[in-house]
């Protein structure tokens, strides 16, 4: 079983920073890609941003050059690093794993994986 679990929301005022984490627990031996999405009330959620394995990453047009993510393989935590932020920003922002490799003999796969969102609210 693979669990993700963030932290780091909380409110900030407009042009403040935030440092959002997300740890996968669980007997893993590797994660391909890691990504941070975003809903914002009444809204669809969206991808903001992703690293690969190798840590290759990208940025949804709105964040590029304010938020950065990063990752600790050794750790299988993800980062993300938010800047300048808006009130636009405002939203439940929720890690997702695509692919995780356990540990067991049978090299388990685990797909599509969610963590419980937290939430980032941006005063104005």
């Amino acid at each position: 079983q693979v669990q993700l679990v963030e932290s780091g929301g909380g409110l900030v005022q407009a042009g403040g920073s935030l440092r959002l984490s997300c740890a996968a627990s669980g007997n893993i031996v590797s994660i391909n890609v890691m990504n941070w999405y975003r809903q914002a009330a009444g809204k669809q959620r969206e991808l903001v941003a992703f690293i690969t394995s190798g840590g290759s990453t990208w940025y949804v047009g709105p964040v590029k050059g304010r938020f950065t993510i990063s990752r600790d393989n050794a750790k299988n935590t993800v980062y993300l690093q938010m800047s300048s932020l808006k009130p636009e920003d405002t939203a439940v922002y929720y890690c997702n794993v695509d692919r995780a490799i356990g540990g067991d003999i049978q090299r388990t796969r685990y797909l599509d994986i969610w963590g419980q969102g937290t939430l980032v609210t941006v005063s104005s």
